[in-house]
């Protein structure tokens, strides 16, 4: 077992493990590591953990040390460059009238380089841009385009609940969100409550998904029939949450609604699973038969 610890370069970044070793090491604390750019200052965001020796491979390095006084007044130092690198980044950009928006300017520990981030709606020729910047700053210069959650991750921001939002706080990848699972937890399809800082469907509708998709296989659908211990009705509310189900009856032309239990109602005419077809069924000879568009055009010398 070694002992492991996640560390970030920058606030918003992505987490990578480290080997701890014997330094007692807690959260927010400076250390120095190796990188493929030279020696870089990173920060704990996780209490190191221990990790079995066949889960460690070569990619994961070792603390160094903890952060001298004068490599925290260089860090300080640094974050100030990149403020006035931002700024004059800012001004070349408005100069050139280029279709793009600067996010953040990032310099290594050692200075060698200087990268921005930006975002735009198309490809954008920064060419010009690049020798602006190489011939102000006199460093290697990279620009890099992110879309709109990386945006929204080094930026940050509260999100509609009130709280700072997941990507910049400790989300440390974009999961994948479809629309389907705002379907499936029956929000409404209002696109300015389904969205977040970064105009895209919020991450936080992919954590409860789970346990929707398993109430829903319980829970009878809006619009069905369902056989009830007070007869028979149409499901015109479902709670996914409670598993209850608001059932409308109609009796004598009057409409009464009831609330049950999704245990207590039984779906009418429940779907059917399709039998697997045996190779001699009709059906699935017609399916393997080829369309008219699909047979082989005859020879012209067949008689």
């Amino acid at each position: 077992m070694a002992k492991v610890v996640n560390l970030r370069f920058h606030d918003a970044g992505k987490p990578y493990r480290f080997l701890a070793g014997e330094l007692k090491l807690k959260v927010g604390d400076a250390v120095m590591v190796n990188t493929a750019l030279g020696q870089d200052i990173a920060f704990v965001v996780d209490e190191p953990f221990e990790l079995p020796d066949e889960k460690l491979d070569d990619t994961i390095l070792p603390v160094l040390r903890m952060a001298n006084q004068s490599e925290m007044e260089h860090y300080s130092e640094k974050k100030e460059r990149e403020q006035s690198a931002f700024i004059k980044c800012l001004e070349f950009i408005e100069k050139r009238e280029l279709p793009m928006t600067l996010v953040e300017a990032v310099y290594t520990f050692d200075g060698k380089k200087l990268t921005f981030y930006f975002t735009a709606e198309k490809r954008v020729d920064f060419r010009e841009l690049v020798k602006d910047l190489t011939s102000c700053f006199r460093t290697r210069i990279e620009l890099r385009q992110i879309g709109s959650r990386e945006q929204a991750k080094m930026v940050g921001g509260l999100g509609i609940c009130g709280r700072e939002l997941c990507c910049c706080s400790y989300l440390d990848q974009f999961l994948p969100v479809t629309i389907r699972m705002a379907k499936d937890q029956g929000l409404s399809m209002n696109p300015a409550k389904l969205t977040g800082t970064c105009g895209r469907l919020m991450c936080c509708l992919s954590y409860e998904e789970a346990a929707y998709e398993d109430a829903n296989k319980r829970v009878p659908k809006v619009g069905k029939k369902v056989k009830t211990p007070n007869g028979i009705g149409v499901v015109m509310y479902s709670d996914l949450l409670r598993e209850r189900v608001t059932v409308r009856f109609e009796k004598e032309e009057e409409t009464e609604m009831e609330v049950f239990d999704a245990s207590e109602v039984t779906l009418l005419n429940p779907p059917q699973p399709q039998p697997k077809c045996k190779e001699d069924c009709p059906r699935k000879k017609n399916q393997n038969q080829p369309k008219e568009s699909e047979k082989a055009p005859e020879s012209p010398d067949a008689e």
